[in-house]
């Protein structure tokens, strides 16, 4: 079955970088665009970014545009998202997604942003 095991979250500092990442299983990862969405205490999901199969056409909110990239190792069945310059507002669970911003996502990994 499809599974997406997202890691890599945690507290840091404003300003501060952290790299999650995603592993996948259960499905042919290559054939999937993928997606990273997040959602804010008390708020609704919101899409961050996304890539395409071949990983050469990365798309960003514009909340994340220049901080943010998005990258995929397909022979590691394994996507990726280096976030930089942090701030309190990307503070969230993070969750990838295959195919759709609503496709299966695993359980997510938390980001705090804080001081």
């Amino acid at each position: 079955q499809v599974q997406l095991v997202e890691s890599g979250g945690g507290l840091v500092q404003p300003g501060g970088s952290l790299k999650l990442s995603c592993a996948a299983s259960g499905f042919t990862f290559s054939s999937y665009w993928m997606y990273w969405v997040r959602q804010a205490p008390g708020k609704g999901l919101e899409w961050v970014s996304l890539i395409n199969k071949g990983g050469d056409l990365p798309k960003y909110a514009n909340s994340v545009k220049g901080r943010f990239t998005i990258s995929r190792d397909n022979a590691k069945n394994t996507l990726y998202l280096q976030m930089d310059s942090l701030k309190s507002e990307d503070t969230a669970l993070y969750y990838c997604a295959r195919g759709s911003i609503d496709g299966p996502r695993g359980k997510g990994t938390l980001v705090t942003v804080s001081s």
